[in-house]
């Protein structure tokens, strides 16, 4: 009886490791990681998201369409009395000043970004928009077409840190998802700003001869002022990567950082090396996307540097063909919210840049061949809603790279000057 009870005790305790083996079990299978941002309130985190949105995206979208403006700004001028002053209608003298601005813009790019890591975000954007503010202002006084020529070099390198750094910071405050939305509002606000710029530049050529100076200069001076004011406004009010800020509390600023470091894991700026820009230079899929942002660029800036000189050569005169130049920039505007935000409730980006380079070969097909003025007017409207649309989506492809991405979009420029020649004037 007690080997009966004793088999049956063994057989019992077998029993007993056997249940409690099976119980353990679950702790030996990999549980996924809780996301550090999990437990926060999404009240709170909708608070802190908003307070960063207008900390930063009116003011940086604001500097943004003041380097557009600055940069293209070339065309208004030309048609409202530099073209005779600096007899621009000589061989393509007007494209070659529109393209030397591009040459330093692609080569300072990645240096650009570097120095970004070096001196922060704050102090390398004051100096790249008092810069390039100071080279605007220059603009105003110069006596020929080379001087003019020199003063565009010295923007394009002054802007050359600018966007990439921009479009960097706000990629190192949201996740992933949340990116491309808002680089759309940043741009979005410069293409409604940039497209204005043509109705403000044609009040200040009304100034007309004042102080000694020409009213095409104006255009020049005031814009530069403006600008190097800007520069100071960033100085106090941009703030830095989020693990600097100032503006947000210790618990906002752990906030974001978990939120970063669930999505991506790189919350923390880490050091900048010779072997990780190896690496990324090494990824042919940022190649593909430079290739894509060029040829996004490309009509883009058509719009920017020759919407005025296509209209005067349609026959408008000067007001005309500047106030004309704003509405295709209003569609732009609403076109690239559209897309940006179809493109991340699918959570797909191809599709749409797919899309919007139809809508933009269209465009140029009907602004090429139409007979009427009408419908090559409104050829400029699908170029710029086309082309406008697809840049916010292919940097938010990466933002790590941005520096070289945003360099062929240089490129790009340069394609879009030459292709206009002065021969082939007025059509």
């Amino acid at each position: 009886m007690s080997d009966s009870v004793s088999k049956a005790g063994s057989k019992g305790s077998e029993i007993d490791v056997t249940v409690a083996d099976s119980e353990k079990l679950p702790e030996k299978v990999d549980a996924p990681p809780v996301p550090l941002d999990a437990h926060y309130d999404p009240a709170l985190v909708a608070r802190v998201k908003r307070k960063i949105d207008w900390r930063m995206l009116p003011l940086l979208g604001f500097v943004y369409s003041i380097s557009l403006i600055d940069r293209t700004n070339l065309g208004v001028a030309r048609i409202a009395g530099m073209q005779q002053d600096l007899h621009l209608d000589i061989g393509e003298r007007y494209s070659i000043a529109s393209m030397v601005y591009f040459p330093p813009y692609i080569l300072l790019e990645v240096p650009g970004n570097v120095i970004l890591r070096w001196l922060g975000a704050r102090s390398w954007i004051t100096i790249c928009v008092v810069g390039w503010g100071a080279a605007q202002t220059g603009m105003a006084f110069v006596p020929t077409w080379g001087v003019l020529c020199l003063t565009r070099v010295l923007l394009g390198a002054f802007e050359a840190g600018f966007f990439p750094a921009m479009a960097f910071i706000i990629t190192t405050w949201y996740k992933r998802a949340e990116v491309q939305k808002r680089l759309a509002v940043f741009y979005l606000t410069a293409i409604l700003l940039t497209g204005f710029s043509s109705i403000l530049a044609y009040g200040l050529q009304l100034i007309g001869d004042r102080g000694g100076l020409r009213g095409w200069r104006w255009i020049f001076l005031i814009e530069g002022l403006l600008t190097i004011s800007l520069g100071v406004v960033t100085w106090f009010y941009i703030p830095d990567f989020p693990d600097k800020n100032t503006f947000l509390t210790k618990e906002e600023t752990k906030l974001v950082l978990d939120r970063i470091e669930a999505d991506r894991q790189d919350s923390l700026p880490d050091p900048m090396t010779g072997k990780k820009i190896l690496k990324h230079m090494a990824d042919p899929f940022l190649w593909s996307c430079a290739f894509m942002f060029m040829s996004s660029t490309m009509p883009a800036y058509t719009i920017a540097f020759f919407t005025s000189i296509l209209l005067q050569g349609m026959g408008f005169g000067i007001r005309d063909s500047l106030v004309l130049g704003a509405p295709p920039y209003v569609a732009a505007a609403i076109s690239t919210y559209v897309f940006a935000w179809l493109a991340d409730r699918t959570q797909r980006r191809a599709f749409w840049i797919f899309i919007q380079s139809l809508i933009t070969i269209t465009g140029l097909f009907v602004t090429a061949y139409g007979k009427l003025n009408g419908v090559r007017y409104f050829g400029l409207f699908l170029i710029n809603m086309g082309a406008s649309g697809c840049i916010p989506t292919i940097l938010a492809y990466r933002s790590v790279s941005t520096a070289i991405i945003v360099a062929f979009g240089g490129v790009g420029g340069i394609f879009s000057t030459l292709v206009f020649r002065q021969k082939d004037y007025p059509t």
